[in-house]
């Protein structure tokens, strides 16, 4: 990876302490801040678990319906490292190429890795759209910010897919031969569109290879998929209502620990700077002070960043960090 892109790393993460400090010294309690017991993280590392594992279930389950043999233990180490490159690079960009290398390093032929890239991000637009529908259903009339969140995690998914299908179609006409007019005239030389002819057949092939796929995994992988996303969701609520017991665990309570969090993940895409540069914390503080209780509002915020950030960086960086790193030197 370029200096300059560590440069910008470094700015980025200095930029989330300062408004993680920010948010904390203005929404400090009267009482002093609460040390949250051992129930609390025991209940945050359980569901991290389970979604870390769930996910890499996916990624195994996925590959054996299309018949490519990868293990448990590769596709573990396929979703760290992609996490730890994403928590590196703007916009989360770093995370491809490393799941790709781990792939490569274990043996996975081009065409297999492509296909299992291809798999996972099918998977999870597709189960993500499911439990978007779900919670709509589940949080009715609880406010238009409902429909809003949910509209703006299910409208990405579906721009997704859409430009999945889009690619799809391209490549059962283009993807031999010279670049169509059109293409010409937006300024896509022959050369560039060689490299999008490549990725148009990778495509292609990992359609007909999903075709054949067995349905039986197909559906274990997809349960996989839906049960890492409500456990990546379910933080939130895990730390807040274990935290204050006192705090009464009804359908309006819940749905902004659950809806706004959901927004903030995936809608975090779209920031450049990696790690969000800030814009995680500030818009926590801005979405959520008054949907937690004030005494445990600023831990709330800490963990739940340590809990779906920091630990994925850190473990991630442990597990396969020099794999990622080798990815990222080799990608522009």
């Amino acid at each position: 990876m370029p200096a300059a892109r560590w440069v910008l790393t470094a700015l980025s993460f200095v930029a989330m302490f300062g408004a993680s400090w920010w948010v904390v010294s203005s929404s400090w309690p009267a009482q002093g801040m609460p040390w949250l017991g051992w129930p609390v993280h025991a209940a945050a590392l359980s569901t991290v678990t389970v979604e870390i594992l769930t996910r890499a279930f996916k990624i195994q389950a996925s590959a054996l319906a299309c018949d490519i043999p990868v293990s448990f233990g590769t596709a573990l180490r396929v979703c760290l490292a992609g996490d730890f490159a994403a928590a590196i690079t703007p916009a989360r960009s770093g995370a491809e190429p490393a799941r790709f290398l781990v792939l490569a390093e274990s043996g996975t032929s081009v065409p297999g890795r492509i296909l299992v890239l291809f798999l996972e991000l099918f998977l999870e637009m597709w189960s993500l759209m499911l439990v978007c529908i779900v919670l709509a259903v589940l949080f009715a009339g609880r406010g238009a910010s409902a429909v809003g969140l949910l509209g703006l995690v299910g409208g990405y998914s579906v721009v997704v897919l859409g430009v999945g299908a889009s690619a799809w179609v391209l490549s059962r006409h283009h993807a031999q031969g010279p670049p169509p007019r059109w293409i010409t005239r937006v300024g896509i030389g022959a050369g560039s569109w060689r490299v999008v002819q490549r990725t148009l057949r990778g495509l292609r092939s990992s359609v007909q290879a999903l075709r054949k796929a067995r349905p039986g995994l197909m559906t274990l992988a997809f349960g996989g998929s839906v049960l890492h996303i409500v456990c990546k969701v379910a933080t939130l609520p895990v730390l807040v209502f274990v935290a204050d017991r006192s705090f009464p665990l009804t359908m309006d309570t819940l749905a902004p620990l659950v809806l706004w969090p959901l927004a903030l993940f995936y809608g975090g895409v779209v920031v450049p700077a990696p790690g969000g540069g800030g814009f995680i914390e500030g818009a926590f503080a801005a979405t959520l002070r008054d949907a937690i209780p004030v005494g445990v509002f600023a831990a709330s915020l800490i963990w739940w960043r340590f809990y779906t950030f920091y630990l994925y960086l850190l473990v991630g960086g442990l597990a396969a960090g020099n794999a990622a790193l080798r990815a990222l030197r080799r990608s522009p």
